[in-house]
This record gives structure tokens, C-alpha cells and sequence, in this order.
């Protein structure tokens, strides 16, 4: 049962952090009110579930600030009949936000123990249209595609053109691209066969996926 506090706390994350950074989406906006991220966060870190901070994982990794996860939902615009990769399990909690949206969720992560933890919270909140694997997505994941949409929770210093290449005519690519301290949070969209548009969203900074392609390096 979630405590009065953090159901102020959550009240409170989407009227003070979600909607100044123009997330407006309705749906967005009910889907983040309805599940709650308390129960997807290290349990060291409960009391800061709401917050606006990166909170840290196991191994290194991170759960986003929620005005990202935010914007990033609103961005891609799953559709219910619309299938989902994601590419980087984590805690599970964008897991669940992007299964509650679409009708097949396909996520990756690179360690074991987060496939196995989301596993088991995803269950006890009854979401059971995502097939979690384990391995290295930083490149893609063609084995389950073409997707309708793709949501990249690490950073990227190049984006491979495979996984532009994922996605289905339509189909929507979130990624954020570059080196610290100056990344771009991207959404791509297939418009043909060989055609893609390109638009920039925002400026933030993530940690890097486990064996992201990296740009060619000068050697003098």
C-alpha cells in the first residue's frame, strides 16, 4: 500500500517536474500517477522515489530522473496495438510505463540479475505483455524486430545505423547521443525505406551503454 507521503510525493513529481518540462500528454500524465515507481527503485531508495535525481542501480547504472522517463513516453507515443523494445531493463519501471502503453514490450539488459528482479516486480503488478531477455542490445536487437518504437535508456557516443534500421516504417527511436558533459536526447521517426527524420528534444546527460559503439578516434 503506498503511504500518504508518497502518494503526495507523487502527486506532487507530476505537477511540479513532469508538466514544467511540457509533458502534457494526458495519458502520460495518468500512467505515471497510476503506478507506483516506489516499488521499482532499490529499496535504500524509497523515500526518493519521486525525486528529480538519478537514483543508482546495481553495477554501476541508474534509473533516469522522472521528468525523462517523462519526456521520453510522451515522445515516442505508443499506441496500444504497437510493439516496444527498450534497450536497457534497469529497475523495470520504464519496462512497465512502455508495456502499459503498447501491446508487446521487448526488453534487454545486459545483466542477468536486473532481467530477473524486473521479472519479478513486473509480475506483481499484473503486466505480463513484455518478454525480457538478457544480452548485449547496444547495437540493436533484430532477433524481435521491425518495433514501433525503440527507448534507448543509456547514452550512445554514435548511433549505429542498425538501429534506425529497427525500427518499422513509422516507427519512433528515443536515444540520447554524444559525450559528457554535452549529450542530445533525440527522436527519430522511419519515414520510408531509406528515410529518416531526425528531431532534437532536449540536452541531458546519461551514462553510456556497456559496449556502445564508439566514434573513430585520430591517432597522431
Amino acid at each position: 500500500m503506498t503511504t500518504p507521503n508518497l502518494a503526495l510525493a507523487r502527486h506532487n513529481m507530476i505537477e511540479q517536474q513532469i508538466r514544467p518540462w511540457d509533458v502534457l500528454d494526458q495519458r502520460i500524465l495518468e500512467l505515471l500517477d497510476s503506478l507506483p515507481r516506489e516499488a521499482f527503485v532499490p529499496a535504500a531508495y524509497t523515500g526518493l522515489a519521486y525525486a528529480d535525481i538519478n537514483i543508482p542501480l546495481q553495477h554501476g547504472e541508474m534509473m533516469m530522473a522522472p521528468k525523462l522517463e517523462a519526456r521520453m513516453l510522451q515522445a515516442l507515443n505508443i499506441q496500444p496495438g504497437e510493439s516496444g523494445l527498450e534497450i536497457g531493463t534497469g529497475s523495470g519501471y520504464v519496462t512497465a510505463l512502455l508495456a502499459r502503453c503498447a501491446k508487446q514490450v521487448y526488453s534487454v539488459d545486459i545483466h542477468a540479475d536486473f532481467t530477473e528482479q524486473a521479472r519479478h516486480k513486473l509480475a506483481a503488478h499484473g503486466i505480463g505483455n513484455v518478454q525480457l531477455e538478457v544480452g548485449d542490445a547496444s547495437r540493436g536487437w533484430e532477433i524481435r524486430g521491425p518495433y514501433d518504437a525503440v527507448a534507448v535508456t543509456g547514452s550512445l557516443p554514435v548511433l549505429p545505423d542498425s538501429l534506425r534500421r529497427a525500427l518499422k516504417i513509422g516507427g519512433r527511436l528515443f536515444v540520447v547521443t554524444g559525450d559528457a558533459p554535452v549529450m542530445t536526447a533525440h527522436l527519430i521517426t522511419r519515414v520510408g525505406e531509406e528515410s529518416w527524420s531526425q528531431h532534437t528534444l532536449f540536452e541531458t546527460v546519461l551514462p553510456p551503454l556497456i559496449n556502445a559503439p564508439q566514434p573513430p578516434r585520430f591517432v597522431f
